[in-house]
C-alpha cells in the first residue's frame, strides 16, 4: 500500500498526488495529501501558458510565468510530503525520497537528451560541439548555472538550443536535493513550530524579492561594451544581470519558499476539520482574483532584456505571481470550493498529469521545426509541434515514466501486466524488436561518440562576426585602425611607441599629422629652456619633458560605415571597397549616436558616411534628430532600413522614421534594404555563380554571398 510520503507528486513534473485515494491508514495525519485533481488542472494551465510563450511570445508575452506557478506548487507539495512522512514515521527517509525523485524525473530526461543527441549527430553535426555542454549540464542538473556562465539564456537566440529549457528542471532538482536536508531541522520543532517557521520563509521570499529588485538593471541591455552596468564581470567574462536573475536558483527561490511556507500552515485534511471548511465560496473568490492577476501578468509582463521589457518582472512580478498562485492552490485544495471541480475537467487532467513530459519534449520539437531559439513559430507550425509533442509525451508517459515510477518496467518489456502475459509476439515481431534494439543501440553509441569528439563551432552569426573581427575598427580609440588603441576610454592619449612618448591629442583628433614643433633641447636631453612655450602658447615649466616629434598615428577617414552586428558581418567586403568599418554586435541607435557625436567632437567625421542601425533598439525621433545634428557637416549620409522578420511592425516603425529623415535633410539619402532590396540577394547570387543561401538562420545577418551582395549595393548607390 502506498503511503502519503510515497506519493509521486512533484511540483513541475506534474505526477498526481494520489496517496490519500490509495491509503486509508494515514487518515489520522493532518498533513496527508488526498488526491486533489484541481492541482493537475492548475499544472495544465501553467504548462500550456509556457508552451504558447515558447512558440511565439507575441501570443502570450508573459506565458513564461507558468514556470513560477510550477515552482510554487513544487514548494507546497514537497514540503507537505516531508511533513507528512515525519508525522507518520517520526523521521524523513532521505535516501528513499531522492530515489523516488530520480525515478520520476531522470528516465524521461535521459531518453529525451539521447534522442536529441542522435538527431543532432545525424542531421545537425555542426551543432554537436555546442550541444555537448548542454548535455553535461543537463545530466548534472546544473543547466541554469551553465547557461548563466556562458551567456546562453533565453535572451540569446541565434543558437540551435534544444536543451535550453532544462534550466527550470535544474532549479527544481537542486531544491529537491537541498530542501529535505533543511526540513530535517524544521520538523524537530513539531507542528506548532513548523507553523511559526512559515512566517520566516515568507519574509525570506520578500527579502529575495527586494534584493532582486535592487540588483536588476533598468533599461535596455546591449552588449557589455555598450551597457556595462547591465552585467557583472568574473574576470573578463560578462555575466548578464537579466539572465542571471531569471535563471539562478537563488533568485528564483522565492516561489519555492512561498509554496513551502504555505504547506506549513495550509494542510488540506486539517482545513476540512476546522472552521474554514464552510468557506469554500470565499476561496473561490480568492481564486478568481488570483487567476485574473496571473492572466494579466501573462498578457502584459514580457521578458525582452534587449528592449528593456523586464522591469516589473524583477521588481515584484515574480513575487506577485507566487501570491496569485497561492490563492489558486488554496482554492483547489479546499474540498468545498468550486474551483477544484472546474480545474478537474478531463482534458485538463490529461494535460496536468503529463505536464512534465509536455514541458520536457515541447521545446526540442520546437527547435527542430524552427532551427534557432529566436524564431517564432507560425500557427500551423505550432499545431504540428503540439501534435508531435502530445504523441511523444504519451509514449513516454506510458512506456517510460509510469512503468519506472511504479517499478514494473520489466513487466512492460516482457509483455506482462499484473503477473499475466498480455500478448505473445510472433517470431517476426520478435526479430523486429531485436533489430530495433540493436539499431537503436548502435545509433546511440555513434551519437554519444560523436558528441564527445565534436569540435566546438559557433553558430552562423557568431562565426561570421568572428571571421570579420579583424576588419572592424573602434575609431574613437584606435585612430589608425591598426588594432592597437591610441586613446583610452576617456579620450586620453596612450603610449604610441616604445620610447614612451605621448602624442598631443589636439593635433591627432583634428585629423592632421602631428607636426614637428622644432623645439630644441639643451644637451639633447629634451628639457626646454625657461621661457619656452608649447603648441598652445602656454608657458612650459622648466624641467618638464617636451615630446619629440611623433609620426602621424592615423589616416583621415574618407568612407565610414557605422553599424551593428548586421554590418559587422560584412566588414571584410566593405574594407575592400575602401570603408573604415566601425560596427559592433548589440549596438543600439543610442550607442551609435554617442559614437558619432564623439567622432564629431574629435573633428574626424568623413565626407561620406553609411549608417545601418536600429536592429537592436528603437529609433526615437529625438535621437534621430540628434544624429542629424551631429552629421550636419557630412556631405553624404546614407541610411539603410532594417529587416526584422520576427518583428515586422517594429521594423516598419523604425524604417518610417528613416524615410522621413531622408526627406527632411538635404545631405541624407537612404537605401531601402528592409523594403525589398535584401530579398534580391538570392537572384543576384545565382546570376553571379554564388551560393543563393544569403542569410543566416535568423534571416537578418548575412552569410558570405549576402555580404558580397550588400557591398555591391553600396557600390552601386554610392557610385564607388
Amino acid at each position: 500500500m502506498t503511503t502519503t510520503a510515497d506519493a509521486p507528486s512533484d511540483g513541475f513534473p506534474g505526477a498526481p498526488a494520489r496517496a490519500g485515494a490509495r491509503s486509508r491508514a494515514t487518515g489520522r495525519h493532518i498533513s496527508q495529501i488526498p488526491y486533489l485533481p484541481g492541482l493537475d488542472g492548475l499544472r495544465a494551465i501553467a504548462v500550456v501558458a509556457v508552451m504558447v510563450y515558447h512558440a511565439n511570445s507575441d501570443w502570450l508575452a508573459g506565458g513564461y510565468l507558468g514556470v513560477e506557478v510550477f515552482f510554487v506548487i513544487s514548494g507546497y507539495l514537497i514540503t507537505l510530503l516531508l511533513i507528512a512522512e515525519h508525522e507518520r514515521s517520526g523521521s524523513i527517509d532521505l535516501k528513499n525520497f531522492w530515489i523516488r525523485r530520480f525515478r520520476r524525473l531522470l528516465p524521461a530526461l535521459f531518453v529525451m537528451m539521447l534522442l536529441i543527441t542522435m538527431y543532432v549527430a545525424v542531421f545537425k553535426r555542426r551543432e554537436l560541439g555546442l550541444l555537448r555542454g548542454d548535455v553535461i549540464a543537463g545530466v548534472a542538473y546544473g543547466s541554469n548555472w551553465y547557461q548563466i556562465f556562458i551567456g546562453a539564456g533565453y535572451s540569446a537566440g541565434n543558437d540551435f538550443a534544444p536543451l535550453r529549457h532544462l534550466w527550470s528542471l535544474a532549479v527544481e532538482e537542486q531544491f529537491y536535493v537541498i530542501w529535505p536536508l533543511v526540513m530535517l531541522g524544521f520538523v524537530r520543532f513539531g507542528s506548532r513550530g513548523i507553523a511559526s517557521i512559515a512566517r520566516w520563509l515568507f519574509l525570506l521570499a520578500v527579502a529575495i524579492t527586494v534584493v532582486v529588485a535592487l540588483l536588476s538593471h533598468s533599461g535596455a541591455q546591449q552588449g557589455p561594451e555598450f551597457t556595462p552596468e547591465a552585467y557583472w564581470f568574473i574576470g573578463d567574462r560578462p555575466i548578464s544581470k537579466p539572465d542571471a536573475l531569471y535563471l539562478s536558483t537563488i533568485t528564483r527561490s522565492s516561489g519555492l519558499l512561498l509554496g513551502a511556507a504555505f504547506a506549513m500552515i495550509w494542510r488540506p485534511t486539517a482545513i476540512m476539520r476546522g472552521p474554514l471548511r464552510h468557506k469554500g465560496a470565499l476561496f473561490d473568490l480568492a481564486a478568481i482574483g488570483g487567476f485574473a492577476a496571473l492572466a494579466a501578468m501573462a498578457w502584459f509582463v514580457g521578458f525582452q532584456p534587449s528592449q528593456g521589457v523586464h522591469g516589473f518582472l524583477f521588481r515584484g512580478g515574480l513575487f506577485a505571481t507566487g501570491i496569485a498562485s497561492l490563492a489558486l492552490i488554496a482554492a483547489v485544495t479546499h474540498q468545498g470550493a468550486f474551483t477544484g471541480r472546474v480545474l478537474s475537467m478531463p482534458f485538463l487532467l490529461w494535460i496536468g498529469t503529463r505536464s512534465y513530459g509536455l514541458y520536457l519534449y515541447h521545446w526540442p520539437i520546437y527547435q527542430i521545426i524552427r532551427g534557432i531559439a529566436a524564431k517564432k513559430l507560425e500557427l500551423y507550425e505550432f499545431v504540428l509541434a503540439m501534435v508531435l509533442t502530445c504523441i511523444v509525451t504519451e509514449l513516454s508517459y506510458r512506456f517510460i515514466e509510469t512503468p519506472i515510477r511504479q517499478g514494473r518496467l520489466g513487466e512492460v518489456i516482457r509483455g506482462r501486466r499484473n503477473g499475466r502475459r498480455t500478448r505473445v509476439l510472433t517470431t517476426g515481431q520478435r526479430r523486429g524488436v531485436v533489430g530495433a534494439i540493436v539499431g537503436t543501440t548502435m545509433l546511440s553509441i555513434f551519437a554519444v561518440g560523436s558528441l564527445a569528439t565534436a569540435e566546438l563551432e559557433q553558430n552562423d552569426v557568431q562565426q561570421s562576426l568572428d571571421d570579420n573581427a579583424e576588419f572592424r575598427c573602434d575609431t574613437l580609440v584606435d585612430l589608425d585602425c591598426d588594432g592597437t588603441p591610441d586613446l583610452d576610454a576617456d579620450g586620453q592619449p596612450l603610449v604610441v611607441d616604445e620610447s614612451g612618448i605621448d602624442f598631443e591629442p589636439a593635433a591627432s583628433v583634428a585629423g592632421e599629422p602631428i607636426a614637428d614643433s622644432g623645439a630644441g633641447s639643451e644637451a639633447g636631453n629634451g628639457t626646454d629652456p625657461a621661457g619656452a612655450a608649447d603648441a598652445d602658447d602656454a608657458p612650459i615649466v622648466p624641467g618638464t619633458t617636451v615630446p619629440e616629434p611623433v609620426e602621424e598615428v592615423f589616416v583621415p577617414i574618407e568612407l565610414l560605415a557605422v553599424g551593428d552586428s548586421v554590418m559587422a558581418g560584412t566588414a571584410r567586403e566593405l574594407v575592400e571597397l575602401g570603408f573604415t568599418v566601425d560596427a559592433f554586435q548589440n549596438r543600439s541607435w543610442a550607442n551609435g549616436l554617442s559614437y558619432v557625436q564623439g567622432l564629431a567632437a574629435q573633428g574626424r567625421l568623413p565626407e561620406t558616411m553609411v549608417i545601418h542601425l536600429g536592429h537592436n533598439s528603437g529609433i526615437p525621433q529625438g535621437e534621430m534628430d540628434a544624429m542629424m545634428a551631429a552629421v550636419a557637416d557630412v556631405d553624404n549620409v546614407w541610411l539603410l532600413t532594417i529587416v526584422l522578420p520576427e518583428f515586422p511592425d517594429l521594423a516598419a516603425q523604425r524604417n518610417q522614421i528613416i524615410v522621413q529623415t531622408q526627406a527632411a535633410y538635404d545631405n541624407v539619402n537612404y537605401i531601402d534594404w528592409g523594403g525589398g532590396l535584401a530579398d534580391g540577394c538570392p537572384k543576384w547570387a545565382e546570376s553571379n555563380g554564388l551560393d543563393t543561401d544569403c542569410f543566416a538562420s535568423d534571416d537578418i545577418h548575412m552569410k558570405s554571398s549576402g555580404a558580397k551582395y550588400y557591398a555591391r549595393l553600396l557600390t552601386d548607390f554610392l557610385e564607388l
